[in-house]
């Protein structure tokens, strides 16, 4: 295992465990003051991290979590983050009311992109999430080859794509999900994006730099996607956490979920030490970027679990964060 910094969102403040010299973890709570939205890790420097809070804007970390400061946009509801694998100090925050926004300089000075407003189908989004009911942007995912490819996905609506940067944006693209939950590209390959969500079959991918989107349905028991996550050398092989709907995925102990993997073709559950079914969603999926086939899976209950065995068998790691609502990064 090579990640020794997990950061959640608990709904109220951050949780952050954190592997000691001794080897022993220790747990912290952090800015309990702020209602924590999404958190981005800078693939470029493993020491920034941001976050995206109800009101308050942008934070930016420079320590791996351990100290915040602001860091732009202040007032805004900021419901996603992403961070340019291939641009220095490039940043995106998607917000509530659905706008979308970049910082050149690492959070010091932000602009809209302001062709966003102008996708004809905004006008049917609509999130049955929370109330007022606004739809928002719930996540970004950048091209790790090409700077100019944005794809952002709508809770609720469509999932969208610029190809030029955002001066200009597609509808909803055919196939992709319109209740977006996560969206991601490939940490290396700029064909591959993938996404999990709560229409059709709970989970999308492209293999075409998201032109377009394909829904493999086979092997799959439940359609409520919530999170995914791509193996680094093997941009085909993938996982998604689903459930059999919002209600149960939500629920405080019974979100019946369940983690399946796709190696190009049909969908397989994955169990190997994990419970059957799995009562607390699995919010998120992550892979490390330096070692292909491992796997973590943080729980709603704070549990985190890893896999070095694409999925195989599994270990709960000796620390619980509390909750995790709704978002995890590892360093």
């Amino acid at each position: 295992m090579n990640a020794n910094v997990f950061i959640a969102t608990t709904g109220n403040g951050l949780v952050r465990a954190s592997l000691t010299p001794e080897r022993e973890w220790s747990t912290e709570s952090l800015i309990p003051e702020q209602d924590v939205r999404c958190l981005a890790s800078d693939p470029l420097n493993q020491q920034v991290v941001y976050a995206g809070t109800q009101g308050n804007g942008v934070l930016r970390s420079e320590d791996r979590g351990r100290t915040w400061r602001p860091a732009g946009l202040e007032g805004q509801i900021v419901k996603s983050l992403a961070v340019s694998p291939s641009e220095p100090g490039a940043v995106y925050a998607g917000t509530k009311p659905p706008l979308v926004f970049v910082s050149r300089d690492g959070g010091t000075h932000w602009t809209e992109l302001y062709a966003f407003r102008r996708i004809r189908s905004r006008r049917l989004w609509l999130s049955p999430a929370e109330k007022p009911f606004t739809a928002y942007v719930q996540a970004i995912a950048l091209s790790p080859t090409d700077p100019n490819i944005i794809h952002v996905g709508i809770e609720a609506g469509a999932t969208v794509r610029s190809a030029d940067g955002g001066t200009s944006w597609t509808g909803h693209l055919k196939g992709s999900l319109r209740d977006c939950h996560t969206l991601i590209s490939h940490r290396s390959s700029g064909d591959w994006v993938y996404e999990a969500g709560g229409t059709g079959a709970g989970a999308a991918v492209s293999s075409d730099a998201g032109r377009t989107w394909k829904q493999h349905k086979s092997g799959l028991d439940r359609h409520y996607g919530w999170a995914c996550a791509a193996d680094p050398a093997r941009p085909d092989v993938w996982y998604v956490s689903v459930s059999p709907g919002a209600m149960k995925a939500h629920s405080e102990n019974s979100a019946q979920a369940v983690i399946f993997r796709s190696m190009g073709a049909n969908w397989q559950p994955l169990a190997g030490g994990l419970p059957q079914p799995l009562n607390y969603m699995p919010y998120a999926l992550l892979t490390d970027p330096e070692a292909p086939g491992e796997v973590y899976a943080g729980l709603s209950n704070g549990e985190v679990w890893h896999s070095a065995h694409y999925g195989e068998s599994w270990e709960q790691l000796p620390f619980n964060l509390g909750t995790i609502n709704r978002a995890l990064i590892a360093l």
